[in-house]
């Protein structure tokens, strides 16, 4: 923020009133409230006032929990330095400030490494939230939380279109998995199959010769401990098929806490600049999903992690992103693909705070799991039930073509072989999903015993059930092999 927040003479007014509430901000700012639904920002060269509001009215959480829970990622002091972390009372409301800083991030362009929160209690069930963040240390914060007021809500806060499609920039080979992927009529289906992802084709080809049907979308995963999988990629191109291949910057099994902030100090420039060399040398078409289920606490690029600020994310994407032009990478088509359910389901961890941009995203992708009853608190949940929310979403807000970029029904807790039938009975109500990757694997517990069981060839009559209906898409999987 700036040094001193200007004198009230120097203030402006912000009243939003779907949500209720007026405060001031130094009033050579802008505003933005294009996304008022999910924030207001009032921004200039230096600094950024983000407004949230959170009702948890139908849900368990309450203003503690929130505020815990939020707040979490301030343990990790070995990049976040707090300032500052005090409860109090402003005009009989509680409120809750944290300040923190950390190090400057080389490979932002004006980076802002200073920041304080404040969130303000309205009841038990509602909060709003003040964010700062700047590129100098903040003072007088508090300034702008004695001009809030709040006041009974008036009308509804709605979110339309976010994106607009820009046209593809990729090679030919490339451009025409594209359109017979993406622009023609008809699902098409792929897999992941833990074998065949390392390119040991036996497992996936006996169950393709059981459902009579060869998927030509494979997952592949890959962590930061590992170049670009070049031989596993060139074994399944040459099996006729193309890789999803998803990169999560982690390293499996170690302390990831840093790993954001370090690829945006340049930590990694050298390592990302291989593997763009490498993706170009491949040569052949790749979809590739960087960061997938971002919105989720459980991977370390979350925003959760770091600084509640969800463009650590999107500063993270744009910067591999040019990478890999400044290296003419011109065989990659980019899958944006966050969970269905964020977690936290906090505003500040919104879905659409996660996008970076029309320039670089070209397919957005869908995940959502019917999870089964392993756990406690989860339901089973048909096909229907979770996506169609779900593409009614981003049917209004994306222009992008969509994929199921991977999805799965447990069978722990109801009948699986019924959901699928289902599934394949509903499939057709959503026409704007090309693409469907069924997740063929297991998660395991603590104990290392499995919890919830995705398997699609789990028993005989699964198969069975598969088989029969993945008959009528058999055209529409021949348009993409090559």
């Amino acid at each position: 923020m700036i040094n001193r927040i200007p004198s009230s003479g120097d203030m402006a007014s912000y009243t939003y009133l779907p949500y209720g509430y007026q405060l001031q901000y130094p009033k050579q700012m802008k505003t933005d409230d294009s996304m008022a639904a999910i924030r207001t920002r009032f921004y200039d060269d230096h600094t950024l006032i983000d407004v949230y509001y959170d009702d948890f009215n139908h849900t368990v959480t309450d203003a503690a929990a929130y505020i815990g829970y939020g707040n979490r990622f301030a343990k990790n002091g070995s990049d976040h330095r707090v300032t500052k972390d005090k409860s109090m009372k402003v005009a009989g409301s509680k409120v809750h400030v944290l300040k923190w800083e950390r190090d400057k991030l080389e490979r932002v362009e004006n980076d802002k490494p200073y920041y304080a929160s404040a969130e303000i209690v309205k009841n038990d069930r509602e909060v709003y939230t003040i964010q700062i963040k700047s590129d100098r240390p903040i003072h007088n914060e508090m300034d702008i939380v004695h001009s809030f007021r709040m006041f009974p809500p008036q009308g509804s806060a709605n979110i339309g279109k976010v994106t607009t499609r820009k046209p593809l920039r990729a090679n030919k080979e490339t451009a025409y998995l594209y359109n017979r992927l993406f622009l023609s009529d008809g699902l098409k289906w792929g897999i992941y199959e833990p074998d065949a992802a390392e390119s040991k084709m036996n497992r996936l080809l006996d169950l393709e010769h059981k459902l009579d049907y060869t998927f030509g979308l494979l997952i592949r995963y890959q962590s930061l401990d590992t170049g670009f999988p070049a031989e596993d990629l060139n074994k399944i191109y040459e099996n006729g098929r193309f890789a999803v291949l998803t990169l999560q910057t982690m390293h499996y099994n170690k302390d990831n806490s840093s790993i954001m902030y370090d690829i945006l100090k340049g930590k990694y420039d050298e390592y990302l600049m291989k593997y763009a060399q490498d993706i170009k040398a491949f040569g052949h078409p790749l979809l590739f999903r960087l960061d997938n289920e971002m919105n989720g606490d459980w991977v370390p690029y979350s925003s959760y992690h770091n600084s509640k600020d969800t463009e650590i994310y999107t500063e993270m994407w744009t910067y591999i992103h040019d990478i890999f032009s400044r290296n003419e990478v011109d065989n990659v088509l980019w899958v944006w693909n966050p969970n269905n359910l964020s977690k936290p389901g906090f505003a500040w961890n919104h879905t659409l705070l996660y996008y970076p941009g029309d320039d670089y995203v070209d397919v957005v992708g869908l995940t959502a799991y019917n999870t089964g009853t392993f756990y406690e608190g989860e339901d089973w949940s048909t096909f229907h039930e979770l996506y169609a929310p779900l593409y009614a979403q981003y049917d209004e807000w994306f222009d992008q073509p969509m994929m199921i970029a991977e999805f799965g029904s447990s069978s722990i807790g109801g009948d699986k072989v019924e959901w699928v039938n289902r599934m394949f009975g509903e499939l057709d109500q959503y026409p704007k999903i090309k693409a469907a990757v069924w997740w063929s694997h297991m998660d395991f517990d603590p104990n290392n015993q499995p919890a919830r069981i995705y398997k699609l060839d789990e028993s005989p009559e699964l198969v069975e059930t598969f088989h029969k209906h993945l008959q009528s898409y058999k055209p529409y999987a021949s348009a993409i092999r090559r």
